[in-house]
């Protein structure tokens, strides 16, 4: 399984290997016997082709034609070699994992960078390969490939880690060694994944506060399609997964490649074609300038850049759901059901009011209940305090907090607590005490955002100081939950301590953090939250449990934020919380069967000031928090399926079990359509050649509530039929409004 990325190794230079007087040919020709590699898994196969110079080319990606044996892959490679291009080099060269500008590549480099202007153009040659095929033949569950390359001429080592995990993702990682006297100046390294010509169109997400992954499309032009994030985080108009595919390609169908960029501070990635007709994804860090300049012996490692292909969109999604639930880390399937205050009294904390809340959410069946932003310090409104995380005297001294903790346990409930550790006040007593702390470039603070500044990690003082204030109160309190918040963009983001641009240090300090929490912390869950969701990424999620999907929890919006946040996590990582009728992000009004049907499909819970609703409404919501309780086990192993119906104005989403015996449909009304009633709607995802009994989904009382009038004749009773028909010829859905949704459980019969 892959492991998460060692990014530049920083502290003392790595000796160098003596390689005594051996030529960098002497050296390949003993110790790479085979030029072509096969790797095979899940459907998916990667065949790796390494040449007598430069660097190795990916002679195909995409669905498994079988087991090749050396002869084979030797004719492929004759087969798939092009002719010269029209005014090109005389001798084409297949485009590497790391494109290099000698052999004739117009596109981007791979490897920018140079000594001193010098070294700019690297020729590697690779000089050893070692290939791991665990199950080779028709078992196959993938491998990884190892290689080291050198140019002499440049002083340089590339060494790279090729993957194809058992769930049939590609995973590739860099990493740059100078053996030079002088150092090198680091501009950029990208790792690329060449798609096929029929892949004509692409499509990646936009999104802003409040509004996160809104997905956008254009034709695979000539030219290149670039996304930049420049946010210091992942950011909330990030691509998240860049997919090239086959025109018009959508949830079930088309062929598809998709490229994910696991790093959570600035990144790149873009899809360019060049006249010659190739077609590439390419990604890695942004580095701003003189981030990263390499010592004699020093090394920096890339991100892990992942690759996913299939047939439709779900697909590409299914495999990074599979390969996340694999990992020994990965949260349990009973994710609790989760209370959080924020919405329910913002900075008004008050003992009284909110062990009323736990009280009300214990009641409903809550069990993790979360103290949000307000509780430290100075911090009576979002002007002061950030940074000086020790419990307020003034709201929560004479042992007031203690009693609500104390509270919130006897009620049988976790007890969970909000940071933001990597932001800090000016008016803070932290910024009072170590200005040289705040990031900066010399002279001046960044501008300021939410009156914020961005502590600067790589210090050690402000490392440690960090790590153990959190620990400490972890440890007294028995905290079993962190939501770990991050709320402004890193601008002008220097070190004190360096005098550079700091924003690859800071990710990189932030990651050590979060690891040595975890370490001295076992069993503390920590979410990812970035202003909503502005930290979404596989490299994050390698030291948090979930994420935080959106700031805002209005219902209608949270469709498609869930919806295309799924196209890179499961659902039991998104948190997806039940709100009050009236938004407090948009003011939109929308009832709680909406409301918690579309929180189903996350991490359940609840931010609403529950003192304030009615019995009805808290007894409504019990019973969804029970129906979820009886669901979480299908909704977090489950596979997600996703279907656009009536040309968009309805929206299927689904969870099915991997043994295709009970499944969980939502059909969400979008917009009210132009002819009504709809169309039967077909359950994707089924066993053909099963019985089914499909029934009204959600509690019993959302259930008798319906509107009868308009229900189809077996949405009261149920209905059986085999699984060949739901998926084939469908069913009737209830007429309903826009923002209102159908649940449809489905159970095979025994």
């Amino acid at each position: 399984m892959t492991q998460p990325a060692d990014p530049l190794v920083e502290g003392e230079a790595e000796s160098i290997p003596d390689r005594a007087t051996q030529s960098i040919a002497e050296q390949a020709a003993q110790s790479i016997p085979d030029r072509h590699v096969q790797l095979r898994a899940a459907g998916v196969s990667l065949i790796v082709h390494i040449p007598e110079v430069g660097l190795p080319a990916f002679m195909h990606w995409g669905s498994d034609p079988g087991p090749l044996d050396r002869q084979q892959l030797e004719q492929l490679a004759l087969a798939e070699g092009a002719p010269p291009a029209a005014n090109g080099v005389d001798e084409p060269r297949a485009v590497s994992i790391m494109p290099e500008p000698w052999t004739g590549w117009t596109g981007a480099p791979g490897l920018d960078g140079h000594r001193a202007w010098r070294g700019w153009s690297p020729r590697f040659t690779v000089t050893s390969a070692t290939s791991v095929n665990p199950v080779p033949g028709d078992g196959a569950r993938g491998g990884t490939l190892e290689l080291e390359a050198r140019d002499d001429v440049a002083e340089l080592q590339l060494d790279l880690h090729i993957e194809l995990t058992p769930t049939g993702l590609v995973v590739m990682q860099a990493h740059v060694t100078n053996l030079g006297a002088d150092p090198y100046t680091l501009g950029s390294v990208s790792l690329g994944l060449p798609v096929p010509t029929r892949a004509d169109e692409l499509l990646d997400l936009a999104g802003r506060w409040a509004k996160e992954r809104v997905p956008q499309r254009r034709p695979f032009a000539v030219g290149t399609h670039l996304r930049e994030g420049r946010r210091g985080r992942t950011g909330s108009d990030a691509a998240t997964v860049l997919v090239a595919g086959e025109q018009s390609f959508g949830f079930d169908r088309g062929e598809a490649w998709g490229m994910h960029v696991a790093f959570s501070g600035n990144h790149q990635v873009r899809a360019e074609r060049v006249a010659s007709g190739e077609r590439i994804l390419l990604g890695g860090e942004l580095l701003l300038p003189g981030e990263v300049e390499l010592a004699r012996g020093e090394r920096y490692s890339t991100p892990r850049v992942f690759g996913t292909h299939g047939v439709g969109l779900d697909a590409l999604a299914g495999r990074f759901h599979d390969h996340l639930r694999s990992r020994p880390h990965h949260p349990g399937r009973d994710r609790p059901v989760v209370m959080n205050v924020w919405e329910a009294v913002y900075f008004t904390h008050d003992l009284d009011r909110i062990t009323a809340l736990a009280d009300a959410a214990a009641q409903v069946g809550v069990e993790r209940f979360v103290l949000d932003d307000g509780w430290f310090g100075g911090r009576r409104d979002d002007t002061a305090g950030l940074g000086d995380w020790t419990i307020s005297d003034v709201v929560w001294g004479d042992g007031r907090f203690r009693r609500l903790v104390d509270h919130v346990a006897a009620l049988g409930m976790e007890f969970g607590l909000w940071f933001e550790p990597e932001m800090v006040n000016e008016d803070s007593d932290l910024a009072r005490a170590h200005p040289e702390w705040l990031m900066q470039v010399d002279g001046r603070l960044p501008v300021e955002s939410r009156f914020q500044q961005v502590l600067d990690l790589s210090h050690p003082g402000a490392f440690e100081h960090v790590r153990s204030q959190i620990v400490a109160l972890v440890r007294d309190y028995d905290i079993g939950f962190i939501k770990w918040d991050h709320n402004r963009d890193l601008v002008d983001a220097g070190s004190t301590r360096t005098g550079r641009a700091g924003v690859h240090e800071q990710t990189l300090a932030v990651y050590r953090l979060l690891d040595e929490i975890k370490r001295q912390c076992p069993g503390l869950e920590i979410e990812s939250c970035s202003s909503g969701g502005s930290r979404v990424d596989l490299e994050i999620l390698e030291r948090t449990d979930r994420v935080w999907a959106s700031d805002t929890i209005d219902a209608h919006e949270r469709q498609q934020i869930q919806r295309w946040t799924a196209q890179l996590l499961p659902p039991e990582l998104v948190g997806s919380h039940v709100g009050s009728q009236r938004s407090h992000t948009t003011g939109r009004m929308l009832d709680l069967s909406f409301r918690a049907a579309t929180a189903l499909f996350g991490h359940f819970g609840i931010e609403w000031d529950l003192t304030a609703a009615t019995d009805a409404e808290r007894a409504e919501l019990a019973a969804w928090v029970r129906y979820y309780k009886q669901l979480r086990g299908l909704l977090h192993t489950g596979t997600v399926v996703r279907r656009d119906l009536e040309g968009g104005d309805l929206w299927l989403n689904g969870v099915i079990s991997t043994d295709r015996a009970e499944a969980l449909y939502l059909v969400t009304v979008r917009e009210r359509h132009i002819t009504w009633p709809v169309g039967r709607v077909l359950l994707p995802g089924l066993d053909p050649d099963r019985s089914y009994r499909v029934t009204a989904g959600g509690p019993s009382a959302f259930r008798a509530a319906s509107n009868h009038w308009a229900d189809p004749a077996w949405w009261r009773d149920g209905v059986t039929l085999p699984g060949s028909v739901l998926v084939g010829v469908g069913i009737a859905i209830p007429a309903q409004d826009p923002d209102h949704a159908a649940l449809i459980h489905v159970a095979a019969l025994r």
